[in-house]
């Protein structure tokens, strides 16, 4: 019955190390892809506003056109 109970034990404990080590793994790429998810955000935010000012010179340069 001992034999069986530490058997139990070191599974359980390969088990929750095996869990522990995805965990920080999957913590790690959260951060990667948060980060990532940041600069992409930030270049379509840069991408409206130069397409903005864009649409402003060529609205400008229709107006002072007629």
């Amino acid at each position: 019955m001992q034999t069986q109970l530490e058997g139990r034990l070191e599974e359980l404990q390969r088990e929750l190390e095996t869990g522990q080590k995805r965990l920080r793994e999957l913590e790690t790429e959260q951060v990667f892809v948060r980060e990532t998810c940041l600069r992409i955000s930030g270049a379509i935010q840069v991408l409206k506003e130069l397409l903005e000012q864009s649409r402003q010179k060529d609205h400008a340069s229709a107006a002072s056109s007629d």
